[in-house]
């Protein structure tokens, strides 16, 4: 069984440049941190003595027996996307709710490309999960989003993120003491 814990996270400047009709014409720069708040994924291959092929459980549960006849967008275009051809059981489950307005649903789909890369025995640089969750969204599930959420939850930390008219992006920590950290937290 594979577990992931990818984070949520909140802007303090630049949201807005990290959608494709800004950053294309005058690129973009975001300054964001991960929360100690996270979107929590576990799964596994199935095995073949269930009455179904696939479990995927998150606000609702999905038993399938095709992965074609999975609802939730990010889970059945991944699953494609992964030719993922045997069944799984995932489980999500998250410390804040969907559509608090820190990134849950690019948290989702980091942990989700993270377990089952893993689950197929693929290591994944966090860039690659960065890009990876970029292009299901906004090519696979055709959603109208940025991608700072998606860069955030793969990197972690507190990070000046910039980003090229190409669509490159380049992550920047920013490290601080501890006890600048305990100023920002209070």
């Amino acid at each position: 069984m594979i577990i992931s814990q990818t984070p949520f996270r909140m802007s303090f400047f630049g949201g807005g440049t990290d959608y494709p009709a800004w950053f294309r014409e005058h690129g973009g720069a975001v300054l964001s941190v991960t929360l100690d708040r996270y979107c929590y994924m576990t799964c596994r291959w199935l095995p073949p003595f269930f009455d179904h092929w696939s479990r995927i459980v998150w606000s609702q549960i999905e038993t399938v027996n095709d992965h074609a006849e999975i609802s939730h967008p990010a889970v059945a275009a991944t699953l494609k996307h992964l030719d993922i051809t045997r069944g799984i059981e995932l489980y999500h489950n998250g410390d804040l709710p969907a559509r608090a307005g820190l990134g849950s649903s690019s948290s989702f789909t980091v942990g989700l490309l993270n377990v089952l890369h893993t689950l197929k025995g693929e290591a994944v640089s966090k860039e690659d999960l960065a890009k990876e969750a970029i292009y299901v969204e906004q090519e696979l599930i055709g959603e109208n989003v940025g991608i700072q959420d998606q860069i955030a939850s793969a990197f972690g930390g507190l990070n000046h993120i910039t980003i090229a008219p190409t669509g490159k992006f380049e992550v920047a920590p920013i490290g601080l003491t501890p006890e600048r950290q305990a100023d920002l937290r209070r």
